[in-house]
C-alpha cells in the first residue's frame, strides 16, 4: 500500500468529523498525479517551505525595523510560532495538523519589507494592497514550482486559509480558522515580549485586568489562551475563546496598538521607510525596462504598477535598503 493511502486512512479513523480530510480536498487548479508518500496537504507544506518567498521571511520586519539585537522576531519566526501554536490546537481538537501547518507557514508570504509600514505605503501607492491577497498571489503566480504551470499549485483549502487568515471573510475550514486565531495569539504575545526587550514597555504597564485573567508572563498568557481556545472549541462548530479570555486578549491587542504599534519609539524609522519605498516605486515607474530586465520579463503582463508592487513586496528589508543605496546614493570611484 502507498504510504499516502495509509496516512489518508489514519485521518479518516482518527480525526474528528469536522476535520478536513486530505483525501476529500477540493483539489488543485492544475491537476497533478498524487504523491505516493505524502498527502495533498503535506505536499503543500513542503512546497511552501522550499519556496524562495519563505526563505526571505527571515529578513523581513515583524514590528521592529532593523533592531539592534539577535532575539527580536522576524516575519519568519512569527510564522513558525503561528505554526507551532496552530498544530497544538489542531491536535487537541482532532483537526488536520498538516493543513493547519501549511496554512500557517504560507499565511505571510506576501508581506512587504518593513512590516505593516511597508504594506501601508504600498497600499497608498497602488490604491489597493493587502498582504493576505499578496500571499495568495505569491503561491498562485509569483513562485514557480514547475515550468508547466504558474505558482505552487496548492490545494483549495490551503489557498483559502492563506487568503482568509485576516480580513472580513472567514476561512471555509476549521483548520483555517485555527490559524486565524493562532496568528493573533502569537503576535500579541511575542510583540509584548519584544517591546519589553526594547524597553518600550514593562510587564507592569500591561492592563491589570488582562494580566489577572491571562497571566503575568508570556508563557502563562499563551498557555491560558491556548487551553481556553481548545476547551471552548472542542465539540463546537466554531473556533473560539471564552468571553472572559477573548476580552482580555482584545485588551492586550488594544494596548499594543496604543503603546507600541502607533507612535512609539519603535516606529520612528517609518518616515524613512516611507521615503525609501516611495522613491523606489517612482524610480521603477520611470525605468520600466530596467525593472523588466530584473524580473526576466519582456513586458509587465498585468501592467507596470502591478509588477512594481510584486517586486517591492518580495524584497527583504536589507535588499530594499541595498536597492535604495545603489540607485540614489553616490558610489565610490577610482581609476584603479
Amino acid at each position: 500500500m502507498q504510504l499516502r493511502l495509509e496516512y489518508e486512512k489514519r485521518e479518516r479513523e482518527m480525526l474528528s468529523q469536522a476535520a478536513t480530510l486530505a483525501s476529500a480536498s477540493a483539489g488543485r487548479q492544475y491537476p497533478e498525479p498524487e504523491c505516493e508518500v505524502r498527502t495533498a496537504f503535506q505536499r503543500d507544506r513542503d512546497r511552501i517551505i522550499h519556496s524562495k518567498s519563505f526563505r526571505r521571511l527571515k529578513s523581513k520586519t515583524q514590528v521592529f525595523i532593523a533592531p539592534e539585537g539577535d532575539h527580536y522576531r522576524t516575519r519568519l519566526t512569527h510564522t513558525l510560532e503561528v505554526a507551532q501554536i496552530g498544530r497544538t490546537v489542531a491536535r487537541a481538537l482532532a483537526l488536520n495538523e498538516d493543513l493547519v501547518e501549511a496554512i500557517a507557514l504560507g499565511h505571510d508570504l506576501g508581506h512587504t519589507p518593513f512590516g505593516h509600514a511597508g504594506e501601508t505605503i504600498l497600499q497608498e501607492l497602488t490604491g489597493h494592497f493587502r498582504h493576505n491577497e499578496q500571499s495568495l498571489r505569491v503561491v498562485d503566480l509569483l513562485e514557480r514550482h514547475k515550468p508547466d504551470f504558474p505558482g505552487l499549485n496548492l490545494t483549495f483549502e490551503v489557498r483559502d486559509g492563506i487568503l482568509c487568515h485576516t480580513g472580513a471573510e472567514m476561512p471555509k475550514t476549521l483548520e483555517g480558522r485555527v490559524v486565524r486565531v493562532c496568528d493573533r495569539v502569537a503576535y500579541i504575545n511575542h510583540d509584548i515580549d519584544d517591546a519589553i526587550r526594547a524597553g518600550l514597555i514593562t510587564e507592569g504597564d500591561l492592563p491589570a485586568k488582562a494580566v489577572g485573567i491571562l497571566g503575568s508572563t508570556r508563557s502563562q498568557r499563551i498557555d491560558t489562551m491556548v487551553k481556553d481556545l481548545i476547551y471552548c472549541s472542542k465539540g463546537n462548530t466554531k473556533i473560539c475563546m471564552s468571553d472572559e479570555v477573548q476580552e482580555a486578549t482584545d485588551m492586550l491587542r488594544k494596548f499594543l496598538f496604543e503603546n507600541v504599534y502607533i507612535g512609539s519609539a519603535a516606529k520612528t524609522e517609518e518616515t524613512k521607510v516611507e521615503m525609501l519605498l516611495r522613491m523606489l516605486y517612482r524610480y521603477y515607474l520611470e525605468h520600466p525596462k530596467e525593472l523588466m530586465e530584473r524580473l526576466g520579463l519582456a513586458q509587465a503582463p498585468e501592467g507596470l504598477p502591478r509588477s512594481i508592487a510584486d517586486y517591492i513586496a518580495g524584497m527583504t528589508d536589507s535588499y530594499a535598503i541595498g536597492e535604495f543605496r545603489r540607485l540614489f546614493l553616490p558610489q565610490g570611484w577610482s581609476l584603479d
